[in-house]
């Protein structure tokens, strides 16, 4: 397997995981992992999350992952845009941390 298939796979499994997360840190029992789009804005039209729900999931994925956003907002929007782009900047900062 190549590094970048390598690379793929885990940006979906860890995408798959976001996603349990996501349902489990802000009991949404009306929606199942597997419903969301990756792609899906988490904020508004999308998932529907507002402020405190991404409160409380940048909490819960520093406890899960070790990884903290800054006090950016720009960056924060681009972050927790999608599944993706949050599965992105996880491994990204794993990386960077060694």
């Amino acid at each position: 397997m190549s590094g970048e298939a390598a690379a793929n796979d885990s940006q979906t499994e860890l995408e798959r995981e976001l996603k349990q997360l996501i349902v489990d840190a802000l009991k949404l029992e009306d929606t199942a992992p597997e419903d969301i789009d990756s792609a899906e804005p988490l904020v508004g039209d999308g998932l529907g999350l507002d402020s405190i729900d991404i409160l409380e999931l940048a909490m819960a994925i520093h406890r899960r992952f070790g990884v903290k956003t800054g006090s950016d907002d720009d960056q924060n929007r681009e972050v927790y845009n999608n599944v993706r782009s949050l599965a992105a900047f996880i491994l990204d900062q794993k990386a960077k941390a060694g």
